[in-house]
């Protein structure tokens, strides 16, 4: 599920601003040369980072879960866990109940408090916060940090479904990622835009219509 349009395409609008989606010819993990690029990292302000938390809180208000508490999986999803719940703390929505968050480290700490969990105790509801959905594995990850500790995978809230197949040519997988990760764990995935929102705004920006064409036709090869 996505944002209400207008929401969705401010955020696009917002993130092309910031030159965090840009459009070209780009190489992706896969292979494939990619017509458009979007990488969250490259929010990398306070202030670009402060409205940001604002989209993904409003995201996830917007889709009426019910949820604990979030998490972050390292690395991109600690400060995008950390940005939505300072959001959350001033949402009108929740009526001043704060939000609490963790993260995990990449590798286990053996001193001090130790372990790989960082932050707020893990349990009840939790929506686990990314970037983008690409093989997975940091959901699976995660789900698996969040079942262990006792607690309940409640969703997975991300920026950008890119509404892709995966697969080398001629073998494309039935699903998109996203897809994929709902079906697996039977949790809905949040994303504030998605590919659709992109398109949609190459539509109505004549600057932007050289690349039109070319995000139509990835989406033809490789979208759902």
């Amino acid at each position: 599920m996505t944002m209400p349009g207008s929401h969705a395409q401010s955020f696009v609008r917002f993130a092309l601003e910031q030159g965090v989606l840009r459009f070209g010819e780009f190489k992706t993990k896969s292979g494939r040369l990619s017509p458009y690029f979007f990488n969250a990292g490259l929010f990398n302000d306070g202030a670009s980072v402060g409205r940001l938390g604002h989209f993904y809180a409003q995201a996830l208000v917007d889709a009426g879960l019910s949820f604990d508490m979030l998490f972050g999986p390292a690395y991109k999803g600690i400060p995008l866990a950390t940005a939505t719940a300072v959001s959350l703390a001033v949402e009108p929505a929740l009526s001043g109940r704060l939000v609490p968050f963790a993260f995990n480290r990449k590798e286990a700490k053996d001193h001090g408090e130790g372990g790989v969990l960082v932050g707020a105790p893990l349990q009840g509801r939790v929506v686990i916060i990314d970037d983008v959905i690409t093989a997975g594995t940091s959901v699976r990850e995660s789900v698996s940090l969040i079942r262990a500790a006792g607690a309940q995978p409640a969703a997975v809230l991300i920026a950008l479904d890119r509404m892709e197949r995966a697969g080398a040519e001629g073998a494309l997988s039935a699903h998109s990622a996203v897809q994929d990760v709902e079906q697996t764990y039977g949790i809905p995935v949040i994303s504030i835009a998605s590919l659709t929102d992109i398109m949609a705004l190459l539509a109505g920006d004549a600057a932007l219509a050289d690349y039109r064409d070319a995000v139509a036709a990835y989406r033809a090869r490789y979208g759902i």
